[in-house]
């Protein structure tokens, strides 16, 4: 049996949130997980900032809230339950007012974001 921790908590009520292209961001993980992947609770009270990553992928899942994303200029409804995968290289940003759980594949990385 091995006696290194393979699992680890985060109470994200706890984390102070953080400003981010989509609003206000509290993440976890990040550490944690060597870099591979980070989860974040995303409150997006304004529209979002179009841009990409060109060296991650993310998820998005709605938790609360209506709204819209706009993905390489196609404009999509948003509503609690939708999921989003987003590629690389993918112009996106949310639109209206969500709560969202966001997954970075690889860990979130702030040189990692792009405008054009």
């Amino acid at each position: 049996m091995t006696s290194e921790k393979r699992y680890f908590i985060a109470d994200l009520t706890e984390i102070v949130p953080v400003p981010c292209p989509c609003g206000m961001t509290s993440r976890a993980f990040i550490a944690e997980s060597g870099n591979r992947t980070s989860f974040h609770v995303v409150d997006i009270k304004k529209d979002a900032e179009k841009h990409y990553h060109k060296n991650h992928l993310e998820i998005y899942y709605v938790l609360e809230g209506t709204g819209w994303i706009e993905v390489d200029d196609e404009i999509i409804p948003l509503s609690p339950g939708k999921a989003v995968l987003i590629q690389e290289f993918c112009r996106h940003r949310a639109i209206g007012k969500l709560k969202i759980a966001n997954v970075s594949i690889p860990a979130y990385d702030p040189e990692d974001e792009w405008f054009d």
